[in-house]
């Protein structure tokens, strides 16, 4: 299984452990949308709040170093965004991700 495998996998099944065992200890999150950067344990917390629910979602390309990810988002208050996701790798966990997100109508 692959790294963004087992990371769908993860976010679906609010498994914090192999969320932590994937995310690198130096891990930033870069929401392109609002500016936003998150730590893993911001990112860890978030994904166990149940908010992030995706639809659609497809490994667009990943080798040993990069992992591109597209997914239908929809968050807890309704909103439902395309979100593309570049994904860096450091010895086989995620080092840092970067999203870019178009809102979509409800």
């Amino acid at each position: 299984m692959s790294i963004l495998e087992k990371y769908s996998a993860a976010l679906k099944n609010k498994d914090e452990a192999v969320m932590n065992e994937l995310l690198h200890d130096d891990f930033k999150f870069t929401m392109h949308k609002s500016g936003n950067v998150l730590t893993k344990g911001d990112v860890i917390k978030w994904a166990m709040s149940g908010d992030i629910n995706q639809d659609n979602a497809r490994i667009v390309y990943e080798n040993d170093e990069v992992g591109i990810h597209h997914a239908f988002v929809t968050f807890n208050d309704g909103n439902v965004e395309a979100v593309m996701a570049v994904y860096k790798y450091d010895n086989g966990k995620i080092v840092s991700l970067e999203t870019g997100a178009t809102p979509m109508p409800k």
